[in-house]
Order: C-alpha cells, then structure tokens, then sequence
C-alpha cells in the first residue's frame, strides 16, 4: 500500500497536581486555546478543549506519525512553563504525572465533545476522581487506587 492513512479519535484527561485549582475564568481559556495549539503544532487536530478549575479533557485526532506519550509529554510541559510565566502565584503550577487516554469510535466524536463543553454543569454533581474512574470502568482499564492520585 503506498500511503499510510489512520484515522484515531483520543479523549485525554489529566488533571493539575492534587487537583489544585489554578484554571480559574479567563486564564482557563487562554491555556485551553495554548493547549489546542500545541496539539495543532504536532500536527494532530484538537476538536475540543475544556474543563474545569483542576482538569482538562481533550478531544484530539492523533496523527500517524506521533505517538501518544510523546504528544501528551508536550502539551504538559508547553503548558507548564506557559502557566509559571502568567502570574507569579503560578510559580508552583505542575499538572499531575499520569493522565488517562481513551480511545474513540469516530461516531462518538458528537457525544465526546458535547460530554467536554458541559464539564462545569457535570462537575456542580461529580467530583473529578468519581468521573475518572468511571472512565478506567467504562474502558476496563485495571488501576491500583494508590497509584492514580498525586
């Protein structure tokens, strides 16, 4: 076959470190649109980013030619150093080490980005460890309680 084609649809979520809450209002927008870019800058496509005060989801089509971890790695670190360089109470920003990524059906690209636009309605009734750990249950990803949290 002479040309290599994919088509892959990831929902991430990672959240910032002990789920501190420093994306609060306008800056939480400017770093959703930085975050955007920085997948965008990889050559991926961000369909959607949102969340709430302590957490990011991501609708993103992953290109072929770059894989999951090192992608995941650049968003974290760019948005990282960008968020120290806004206010100097963010000095101490850090997201978490780990993150869940999820595969997802092409059909279910509607649902997922509707699912992140409402993240702050969800969240008035869902803490985020609850809403993540349903995600490990619903894609039967086995964890470790201890392990999953920092």
């Amino acid at each position: 076959m002479p040309q290599s084609l994919s088509n892959i649809l990831l929902h991430l979520i990672f959240s910032t470190k002990d789920r501190q809450p420093w994306l609060v209002n306008d800056l939480r927008c400017k770093a959703h649109a930085l975050l955007a870019g920085t997948v965008r800058q990889r050559d991926c496509e961000a369909y959607r980013v949102g969340g709430t005060e302590d957490h990011v989801h991501m609708a993103i089509l992953l290109a072929r030619t770059i894989a999951v971890a090192d992608l995941v790695q650049d968003i974290k670190i760019s948005s990282s150093r960008w968020l120290k360089r806004q206010d100097p109470s963010l000095k101490v920003f850090a997201w978490q080490n780990g993150y869940g990524i999820f595969s997802i059906g092409v059909s279910q690209k509607e649902v997922l980005q509707h699912y992140i636009d409402g993240q702050m309605e969800h969240h008035r009734t869902h803490t985020f460890q609850d809403e993540y750990r349903a995600f490990l249950r619903k894609h039967g990803i086995k964890y470790d309680e201890k392990y999953v949290w920092d």
